[in-house]
């Protein structure tokens, strides 16, 4: 059965959200006593705050892009190598048959820029295969086996960083679903944190309950500071 994949709960970035939880740990466990009042005690909130603090540790996706990145630029400087290493046999059998005869044509490095990278390392294998072929014949041009093995080397180079790449691609799906399902279990304990510390305080103190109103964003939290500044300020006036 296939892997129903994960949404997340949340709409704005995991640093503001393990921020907020940080944050309304604080408020919990100054107020546990009345928490336990809901079942929610000590251990339950110690629970929750190690989950955040594992939850922090994990890499971001700035991390794992980064590393894609730099993958990806060696897979290039790989191809470059082995695309040099190709035209360095080509132009020895271009000095022995014209560029459109069969024997040219066999080596099939023709649109070579054009080919994809599973394409491109088929073809250095081609190269070498099609190459010892006609050793004998090329010979004149300077072509032997050390010329080959560069060829060779270069499309093992090639075909290894393309499998890094690869890898460092799924490891970032992985990593970002992991996160993602991580980040929706602690948001849900964080909801039912503020609900419980909403009622606590919904009757007997509004500094304490807006305390553990969550916010949709940083825009959003900004936006309540303002409007009870403007609120605080009127009343002084008065």
């Amino acid at each position: 059965m296939k892997k129903q994949s994960v949404n997340r709960k949340y709409n704005y970035p995991d640093a503001d959200l393990f921020l907020q939880c940080v944050e309304k740990i604080k408020l919990a466990h100054k107020d546990i006593k009345l928490f336990t009042k809901y079942g929610y005690d000590f251990p339950r909130l110690k629970s929750f705050k190690q989950k955040v603090e594992k939850f922090g540790k994990l890499p971001s996706d700035d991390e794992l892009v980064g590393d894609q990145m730099i993958t990806t630029e060696k897979k290039y400087e790989a191809r470059e190598k082995l695309k040099t290493a190709i035209r360095s046999v080509m132009t020895r059998v271009a000095m022995k048959y014209p560029i459109r005869s069969g024997r040219y044509r066999k080596f099939g490095t023709q649109k070579m820029g054009d080919m994809t990278d599973a394409q491109l390392i088929f073809c250095g294998r081609r190269v070498v295969r099609v190459a010892r072929q006609q050793m004998d014949f090329l010979a004149e041009q300077g072509l032997n086996e050390n010329v080959l093995k560069r060829v060779s080397d270069a499309n093992s180079a090639f075909e290894k960083s393309v499998n890094i790449q690869q890898d460092k691609v799924s490891e970032r799906d992985i990593a970002v679903e992991r996160r993602m399902d991580v980040g929706n279990k602690i948001y849900d304990e964080l909801i039912l944190l503020c609900n419980i510390g909403k009622d606590i305080w919904a009757e007997n103190d509004i500094v304490k309950y807006e305390s553990y109103v969550l916010y949709e964003s940083n825009n959003d939290q900004k936006k309540a500071r303002k409007e009870k500044l403007a609120k605080e300020k009127t009343k002084s006036k008065k």
